[in-house]
């Protein structure tokens, strides 16, 4: 049997999105492990903002719990302070105990019904982080690092429990950044980037992800940061995830291994991307704000990280971001610092009127449990999708993305079959809508309780409509008009 697919671009890119992707538009992402343990990173904003205020050790003191493990070995910094006051003389390697102590708590049923219950599609679980503790028994032995697996096959039994529930299951691994095989402690943007290990780490980063893919038959392949291969490679890897799972995706985190990634890993080459970044930052603050990966020679779709794009984007995009400002639980988060349930879904509502989807994280506690604030949102979640949900799900952007009514509620818009949603991101105070320059016809009904929607223009010399409805409003994050036969 011929394969579908072979490892050049040409090849790659003639396969199209699978739809089930770009219909599902709800994923959760889950950061679990051993950092999950000490759960510590300082409260410090957006990691874009660390970037603005404290370059020259930004690395080491995000805002993201999962990154302890460099934190830890910069002197000075908030982690490495907590940590020896905490821990003392142990490792951080030997905090691996303590997390696998408490797996007899961890019940994946439970996570992956809440899943459901949120509306998600699907699950993408981190299956190995930068500390490259590997949350299944691998095979591919770490050279650098002894025992540094998971004995239970956590990404096994959450795939199992997720896919009982009906939905897909993808995996994350980071595939850029390793630091059992690159030790040395890092703080700015080219320390970061720079790291990329080499010598045995490449083929043992392929034999992992090629094992992941066998094991698990993940329905996206989502790489961080980078890929320690050249293109070639690369390709190879895509076109045998491809042939072998019809439904996979792969994210646009796989920048190849280069002459420019040798580059920068040198003194000379760091120094200088150090010194352009700091310009840049101090001469645009206003445009680094989150993550907004390079784009690549080939992938399914992008991955802004606390960001979203502005506009309706004709390649496919995922908008990735935690619930508060770290990914991997922190102790440190209160009420206040999570974003709130209206801005979490205004945001997503945002994402899908521009052709994307939202991938939200998860941060368990290390006894598995997922914190109260974080149930709280995923619920909010679940409650308003039931009602509303068939104005996200298997939905495409509209001519246009957004406008406001004439009282400043912002406004998106999908379509489906036929069918345009207009979601008001608030609620009105009184039973008549007025959109300014927007002209439609058709039968107009809210989906919140069944009832009619009038349309009409404002007059006949104004193409500007009028939304009347039929009762007053309950308060509510967002409300969707569906118009049937909108013309």
């Amino acid at each position: 049997m011929t394969d579908t697919y072979q490892g050049t671009l040409e090849s790659l890119s003639s396969r199209p999105l699978p739809s089930w992707y770009d219909e599902a538009k709800f994923g959760i992402f889950v950061h679990w492990g051993i950092f999950a343990v000490p759960a510590f990173a300082p409260n410090v904003g957006k990691i874009s903002d660390v970037f603005k205020n404290e370059y020259d050790r930004a690395v080491a003191v995000t805002p993201y719990t999962e990154w302890y493990a460099n934190a830890i070995k910069v002197a000075g910094t908030p982690s490495a302070e907590f940590h020896q006051q905490t821990y003392g003389d142990l490792s951080y390697e030997d905090l691996k105990q303590q997390y696998v102590a408490q797996l007899d708590l961890w019940d994946p049923v439970q996570w992956a019904k809440c899943f459901k219950e949120s509306g998600a599609k699907y699950v993408v679980l981190v299956t190995k982080h930068h500390d490259g503790f590997c949350l299944w028994p691998s095979q591919v032995n770490n050279p650098k690092q002894k025992n540094w697996s998971s004995e239970r096959d956590i990404v096994g039994e959450l795939a199992a429990a997720v896919r009982a529930e009906g939905l897909r299951f993808g995996v994350y691994y980071s595939g850029g950044i390793d630091w059992t095989f690159n030790r040395t402690p890092l703080k700015t943007f080219a320390d970061f980037v720079g790291s990329v290990p080499q010598g045995d780490y490449p083929q043992y980063a392929l034999a992992q992800v090629r094992e992941l893919i066998e094991r698990y038959q993940p329905s996206v392949l989502w790489n961080d940061i980078s890929w320690p291969t050249n293109k070639a490679a690369l390709f190879e890897l895509f076109a045998e995830y491809y042939n072998k799972q019809s439904d996979g995706v792969v994210n646009d985190r796989w920048k190849h291994y280069s002459l420019g990634s040798k580059v920068i890993a040198t003194k000379l080459g760091g120094k200088l991307l150090d010194m352009f970044a700091k310009r840049y930052i101090r001469k645009h603050p206003e445009t680094v704000d989150g993550i907004i990966p390079e784009e690549i020679p080939h992938s399914d779709f992008r991955t802004p990280e606390y960001a979203r794009f502005d506009d309706i984007r004709i390649k496919k995009w995922e908008a990735t971001r935690g619930m508060s400002h770290s990914f991997g639980f922190n102790r440190n988060d209160r009420e206040e610092d999570y974003a709130s349930f209206n801005d979490l879904l205004h945001g997503f509502i945002d994402g899908v009127a521009k052709n994307g989807n939202l991938l939200l994280n998860v941060g368990p506690m290390a006894n598995g449990q997922i914190p109260q604030p974080q149930l709280a949102r995923l619920q909010g979640f679940g409650q308003w999708l039931a009602i509303n949900g068939e104005a996200i799900f298997g939905t495409r952007p509209w001519r246009q993305a957004a406008t406001e009514t004439s009282e400043g509620i912002e406004i998106r818009f999908t379509q489906k079959k036929g069918d345009l949603y207009i979601i008001l991101l608030g609620t009105p105070t009184s039973n008549t809508v007025h959109v300014p320059a927007l002209s439609l016809r058709g039968k107009g009904q809210l989906l919140m309780d069944g009832s009619p929607v009038e349309l009409h223009p404002l007059s006949e010399q104004d193409d500007s409509l009028v939304l009347e409805f039929q009762r007053g409003f309950a308060v509510a994050s967002a409300h969707v008009i569906k118009i049937t036969a909108a013309a």
